[in-house]
């Protein structure tokens, strides 16, 4: 009979190496980029033989997948402050990092295409992540059009949409010529939903 306490055991270092793997993963990526980021190369940077690595996940799809994954982890604790706080400046931080970063960005671009496949490894994880974050944006509109800070002529989910698209358009915008700054051409649209705020047409006419 298996010994449950060593089972556990077991389970739990696989969880913790597979962790290190995504950690190192994404800092190689980082550096390198998705062409220059091999399986065998992440495989070195953690310790690993090819199939000792893919031992871990199904594919490599599977894995650039975890990867992404774990940098929306990193960046929802260390630069969106866990959720909390405003979006715009935690979003601002976010890109800026981008920026520091063009192989994770690249990944992303590449991988946010291929997952237009239902049958992609990562299909499942780009709708969570942005219904994720249309819900964490539409919030934080929805609560500064309640305040009166911006305009209410168009509902929260739909602005969250724009913002997304935004910032995803932005990214590979930036990835083709990289002369302009994304965070403070991305702030630009929060400045602009802050302007001088007007009713609707309807509204403002005379009884």
């Amino acid at each position: 009979m298996p010994d449950p306490h060593r089972t556990r055991g077991s389970y739990a270092k696989g969880i913790a190496k597979r962790e290190e793997i995504l950690e190192r993963a994404l800092e190689v990526v980082a550096r390198e980029g998705m062409r220059g980021a091999s399986v065998r190369e992440l495989a070195d940077a953690v310790g690993l033989s090819q199939a000792g690595l893919l031992h871990y996940f199904d594919s490599k799809e599977e894995l650039f997948t975890e990867i992404l994954r774990k940098r929306d982890e990193i960046d929802a604790t260390e630069r969106l402050g866990g959720g909390e706080g405003d979006v715009r400046e935690g979003l601002r931080r976010v890109v800026r990092h981008n920026s520091e970063v063009p192989g994770v960005v690249a990944l992303f671009s590449r991988l946010s295409v291929d997952a237009a496949d239902p049958q992609h490894p990562a299909h499942a994880f780009f709708l969570e992540r942005g219904e994720g974050l249309r819900g964490s944006f539409a919030a934080s509109f929805r609560r500064r059009q309640e305040a009166g800070e911006i305009s209410d002529a168009v509902d929260a989910e739909t602005l969250a949409r724009l913002l997304q698209a935004a910032a995803d358009g932005l990214q590979l915008q930036w990835m083709l010529a990289p002369t302009f700054d994304m965070a403070d051409t991305l702030d630009a649209l929060f400045i602009a939903l802050a302007g001088p705020l007007t009713r609707p047409a309807e509204d403002t006419r005379e009884p």
